[in-house]
C-alpha cells in the first residue's frame, strides 16, 4: 500500500468518525430533532458517488472509506426516519 493510500484511509476515517457522535447521541436519546434529513440524503448520494469513483480509479481506501461512511449516514437516515 503506497503513502497516498495510507493518506485515503487517514482522511476517510476521520469523515467517518465525524458522523459517529452523531449516531450515537440519536440512537441513545431516540430523538433526531436537530437532524435535517436532506444532510442524510445528500451526504449518503455523496458517498455513493464517491464509491463509484473509487471503484473507477482503484483506490481502496476511498472505496472502503466511503463505504464505511455510507453505512454510518445510512444509520443515521434511519434512525431520522424512526424517531422522526
Amino acid at each position: 500500500m503506497n503513502s497516498l493510500e495510507i493518506l485515503g484511509f487517514i482522511a476517510g476515517s476521520l469523515v467517518a468518525a465525524s458522523f459517529l457522535p452523531q449516531v450515537m447521541k440519536s440512537w441513545k436519546s431516540k430523538s433526531t430533532d436537530d437532524i435535517a434529513i436532506s444532510l442524510s440524503i445528500l451526504n449518503l448520494s455523496g458517498q455513493i458517488l464517491w464509491t463509484i469513483y473509487g471503484i473507477r480509479i482503484g483506490s481502496i481506501s476511498l472505496i472502503v472509506m466511503s463505504l464505511i461512511t455510507q453505512l454510518l449516514t445510512s444509520s443515521l437516515l434511519i434512525l431520522k426516519i424512526k424517531y422522526g
